[in-house]
């Protein structure tokens, strides 16, 4: 069993940055690839970045490749999320996720965090 807690969002102006951590409960957390998802109202939940168990490998969705980097410690049991370059399309709860498959560079979560707030104001 894992479970996630998310923090680090808020309402930042456009082309600002933002940093979001995962804090990871359970003794198996290097066990996990992690990821996070995103959902903005009124659309689906949608794949923004994956991280593998070991951090050696990343995936990321087009419209946030080059502006977002993820990153993981795993003696920390955390995972962050550096978001640069915001644009008011980002604005959605993220969401933490944990799984144990990567399939095309996208998590197959087995659990979920939260969510945390992130809004982009133009």
């Amino acid at each position: 069993q894992v479970q996630l807690v998310e923090s680090g969002g808020r309402l930042v102006q456009a082309g600002g940055s933002l940093r979001l951590s995962c804090a990871a409960s359970g003794r198996t957390f290097g066990a996990y690839a992690m990821g996070w998802f995103r959902q903005a109202p009124g659309k689906e939940r949608e794949f923004v970045t994956t991280i593998s168990a070991s951090g050696g490998s990343t995936y990321y969705a087009d419209s946030v490749k080059g502006r977002f980097t993820i990153s993981r410690d795993n003696a920390k049991n955390t995972v962050n999320l550096q978001m640069n370059s915001l644009k008011p399309e980002d604005t959605a709860v993220y969401y933490c996720a944990a799984g144990l498959a990567i399939v095309g560079g996208r998590l197959r979560p087995n659990y979920w965090g939260q969510g945390t707030q992130v809004t982009v104001s133009s």
